[in-house]
C-alpha cells in the first residue's frame, strides 16, 4: 500500500524533528489519519484528527467562521487555511494539515468535481494552502489522491524544515 509507506515516511520524518501532527479533513473523511494509523507506533507522532465533513463541524470543531463559509464556501482555501490553523491551535501538535474538496459526484463550472483545497499549518511559518483539480477521475480516486497529496506535502514540508 503505497499510502502505508508514504505514512511510514512521514512519521520517521516526524519523528526526527520531534514533531507531532494532527489532521483536519473533511472529504477524505478520515482516510489521512486511518494511513497514519496503519503504521505501529504512530500515537508518538500523531495527536489526533479532526473528521469535520458538515460546515456545522468546521465551526465547532475548528474554529471556522461562518462568515468565510458564507464567502467562499466549504470548498476553498480560505476554509481550508482555518481548518488547518484550528487543528493546529486546539491541539498541542507541530504541524497540522487540511483537506476539504469535491469527492463527487457532483460540482459545479465554478467549482467541479475532483477540486481539492489543503491547508498546512505550522506553528513556525504562516499557514500555506494549495488548491488541486484531480478532475472527475470518481470518489474514491480523488480521495485516495487527495490522501497520498498530504502526505507528501507534509513529508516534503518537515524533511525541508530548518532543525
Amino acid at each position: 500500500m503505497a499510502d502505508v509507506t508514504l505514512a511510514a515516511e512521514v512519521l520517521e520524518a516526524c519523528r526526527t524533528r520531534r514533531w507531532t501532527l494532527a489532521t483536519a479533513e473533511s472529504c477524505t473523511g478520515g482516510l489521512i489519519a486511518a494511513a497514519l494509523t496503519a503504521v505501529p507506533g504512530s500515537s508518538d507522532v500523531l495527536d489526533r484528527g479532526f473528521v469535520t465533513y458538515s460546515n456545522a463541524a468546521k465551526i465547532e470543531l475548528l474554529g471556522v467562521t461562518g462568515a468565510c463559509l458564507d464567502a467562499f464556501g466549504a470548498v476553498s482555501t480560505q476554509v481550508a487555511e482555518e481548518m488547518a490553523q484550528g487543528a493546529l491551535t486546539r491541539s498541542a501538535v507541530d504541524i497540522a494539515v487540511s483537506v476539504t474538496g469535491i469527492a463527487g459526484p457532483g460540482g459545479s463550472g465554478v467549482k467541479p468535481e475532483g477540486l481539492v483545497c489543503f491547508g498546512l499549518a505550522l506553528r513556525t511559518q504562516p499557514t500555506q494552502v494549495r488548491e488541486v483539480k484531480f478532475g472527475p477521475v470518481g470518489r474514491s480516486t480523488v480521495r485516495s489522491k487527495s490522501v497520498e497529496f498530504a502526505l507528501t506535502w507534509v513529508h516534503e514540508t518537515v524533511r525541508e524544515a530548518a532543525p
